[in-house]
């Protein structure tokens, strides 16, 4: 039987994803679907703590599912690692009589969930993040937005590494997690890609491959750096040390959080902001909404935060083989 829910609030923290906006407005409409208000708050838990927050109703967030960033604003909030900050938020939540919070983000937001849980709040994470390193889900939203984006970047980047027959060492974001860069890699056709997770045999898997990708005809080289795995600099030095070939650096840096979310991502962001209400109707706390397999479902957070997930295996063995 679904729990009386008459109030609930709904964050965005950490870093923004694309798709963020679609998952306030899926909150939003299916709380209002079910005559349950919503209250929106603003710069993550430094908003819960400080009280920016604002009413929100079905129309109040027209037109945002197109729209990249977040609408709520987000923020790193130190306070929440604090017992008094903690409990300030708490606090809030109790004298604003909501009853149920959304919170979405990463691992960072799933404790601070995980703690509001603690102190008698319902919380239900929901995975945003463009690193896609949740380990607890096979998706994360604004993953496939950041990849298109670097895939668009890259391609006009090819058209002048052609032109001037060039090596362009390319770092994308990802944090310690090489998944954007995998995806990114095996899409653009790189020679080589430099993952955290995967040690890398210099000589062997980048200079040989540029080679042997000269000896039969190719004049240009697109490398793709993960940022966890190092200097996208140090890279490009050491390549035009071995091949005496012009080497330039790119860093796409957060151009990749930017745009208007996909498709996917706004349909998997709707679904999760969907599934979280749900979770909060049906009385439950302390739970984070997955992708497993494409069936969103949900988890406890500890379940979810003790989890880590690897490289997609066959997509590596994948861009390896059709590298050259």
């Amino acid at each position: 039987m679904d729990k009386q829910i008459r109030r609930i609030g709904v964050l965005t923290s950490g870093g923004d994803a694309p798709g963020m906006n679609a998952l306030i407005r899926s909150v939003v409409r299916s709380a209002s679907a079910h005559d349950i208000s919503v209250l929106g708050i603003r710069r993550g838990y430094s908003g819960l703590i400080n009280g920016d927050i604002i009413e929100m109703g079905a129309r109040s967030v027209d037109g945002i599912i197109r729209k990249g960033g977040t609408m709520l604003y987000t923020a790193r909030c130190k306070e929440m690692l604090t017992e008094e900050g903690l409990q300030k938020a708490a606090d809030t939540c109790r004298y604003l009589g909501i009853d149920g919070l959304i919170c979405c983000g990463g691992d960072g937001t799933f404790r601070g969930a995980q703690a509001l849980s603690r102190k008698g709040v319902p919380c239900i994470g929901v995975p945003g993040t463009i690193d896609n390193d949740i380990g607890c889900s096979d998706y994360t939203i604004g993953f496939d937005t950041a990849c298109n984006t670097a895939i668009e970047c890259i391609d006009k980047l090819r058209d002048t590494m052609q032109s001037h027959e060039r090596c362009s060492v390319v770092e994308v974001m990802g944090r310690r997690a090489g998944h954007l860069a995998l995806q990114v890699g095996c899409a653009v056709g790189a020679t080589a890609i430099c993952l955290p997770e995967r040690q890398l045999d210099f000589d062997t898997e980048i200079v040989e491959r540029m080679r042997i990708g000269r000896i039969k005809g190719r004049n240009h080289h697109i490398i793709i750096v993960a940022e966890g795995y190092g200097s996208a600099q140090d890279v490009a030095d050491q390549i035009h040390e071995a091949t005496g070939i012009d080497t330039r650096v790119t860093i796409l840096g957060h151009i990749q959080r930017g745009g208007s979310p996909s498709a996917m991502d706004r349909v998997m962001a709707t679904r999760m902001g969907y599934a979280a209400v749900r979770a909060l109707m049906e009385g439950k706390t302390n739970r984070v909404v997955v992708s497993d397999n494409n069936i969103v479902t949900d988890i406890d957070i500890e379940e979810g935060l003790a989890q880590s997930k690897d490289l997609n295996q066959c997509l590596f063995e994948a861009q390896q083989t059709v590298a050259i």
